[in-house]
């Protein structure tokens, strides 16, 4: 989930927003304009929606809030943070490593929804320090109105992420308790992730029995949100165990060495008709003579027309090695794939002393994840240094 629309850095951590954002923001708006008109049907239409707007506004601030709690924490344990995103569902972190450990992980959990319970009794405490009558008396100032929504709706989001449906907040809670009894945080990750799962389910199963018993769009946001659920707790399983059948192997032990040559004054037809076609190969050294000069990736053709192939060389479209992002062969593989998902890159070259000994890719690692489905210790380790 990365953001479309940059907002700025707070902490050193990008802001941003998802284009689904702006589709729920008009949402709330639009449902706040109905509230406030139902429980203060004295205030004018200009007076409703100025209200509504700037709760909103404010509440976009608490999610915002909520999820700078998080990564402060992690950021205070050492994990990197790329960015923090708001869209449709809420907000999300991009936390690029996993927690070290069950106790890391509670508090990065726990502090999102403390968070939010905080803000819900300050939000409700100032609504009661101003309110002079009750709202049904008169008491119902645009104030007071706007203080006591934000407070519910923040101690609701409390008690909602503290649900245990991993990967929300409640979820990774559960997650680090495990972890923190069974020792295992792959463990830990099936279990809270099962019973994410299951929690989907039912998300799903209570949203379409409300659709079909006519509540509409009601219904059919619980089935999406049990559906998101559902997709996310296995994402996140599959991610952590993933990066525990990478621990301790090298970048050497996955990376492609047989990287097929290529010379550079090759036209990208002949390229395509004598190599991409008829090679699963996604590594291409290109050469001039004997030496390397450089890379080519098949994606890199899709920016040359078609009707240029002819007249444009490989060497005009390649990568120069000095210009490719490279990694030693005795980097962690967890630790290359963590990097390369931060910097969006699907490989990157692997060079020793100024020599290029290969390739490392997502398309290794998925290899590798194939060839070992159980990551056992019977995938070959590397010599190289």
């Amino acid at each position: 989930m990365h953001s479309q629309v940059k907002l700025g850095r707070i902490g050193g951590i990008e802001i941003g927003l998802h284009y689904s954002w702006f589709i729920i923001a008009i949402l709330i708006a639009w449902s706040l304009a109905a509230h406030f008109q139902s429980v203060t049907p004295g205030w004018g239409q200009a007076m409703i929606w100025g209200a509504a707007i700037i709760t909103a506004v404010l509440f976009f601030v608490s999610l915002l809030l909520h999820e700078l709690a998080h990564s402060l924490v992690a950021k205070a344990h050492g994990l990197n943070v790329r960015e923090i995103t708001l869209f449709a569902l809420g907000g999300v972190s991009q936390i690029e490593s996993e927690a070290t450990d069950a106790k890391t992980e509670f508090w990065i959990a726990i502090v999102g929804p403390a968070t939010s319970a905080v803000l819900g009794l300050i939000f409700i405490g100032l609504a009661r320090t101003v309110q002079t009558r009750p709202i049904a008396q008169g008491g119902g100032t645009p104030v007071t109105a706007v203080l006591f929504w934000l407070g519910y709706i923040n101690l609701a989001l409390a008690g909602f992420n503290m649900i245990p449906g991993y990967p929300l907040d409640g979820g990774r809670v559960l997650r680090a308790i495990l972890w923190w009894v069974s020792g295992s945080a792959v463990k830990a990750s099936r279990w809270a992730s099962q019973v994410g799962q299951a929690i989907a389910f039912l998300f799903i199963a209570f949203g379409l029995g409300r659709f079909f018993l006519g509540e509409n769009f009601g219904g059919l946001w619980l089935a999406f949100i049990g559906w998101f659920l559902l997709d996310a707790a296995r994402s996140s399983y599959m991610q952590t165990n993933i990066m525990s059948r990478l621990r301790g192997r090298r970048v050497a032990d996955l990376m492609e060495r047989n990287c097929a040559r290529v010379e550079g004054y090759l036209s990208l037809r002949d390229f395509i008709d004598e190599h991409i076609l008829h090679s699963t190969n996604r590594c291409f050294v290109v050469t001039n003579g004997e030496q390397v000069v450089g890379l080519v990736y098949p994606e890199d053709i899709r920016n040359v027309p078609r009707d240029m192939w002819e007249q444009t060389s490989v060497q005009s479209i390649m990568r120069r090695l000095d210009q490719v992002r490279s990694v030693a062969p005795d980097m962690p593989a967890d630790k290359a794939l963590e990097m390369m998902a931060h910097e969006n890159l699907s490989q990157v070259a692997v060079v020793s002393g100024g020599k290029l000994l290969g390739i490392f890719s997502q398309s290794q690692v998925l290899r590798y994840l194939q060839v070992y489905p159980s990551g056992s210790d019977e995938a070959p380790l590397s010599k190289a240094a």
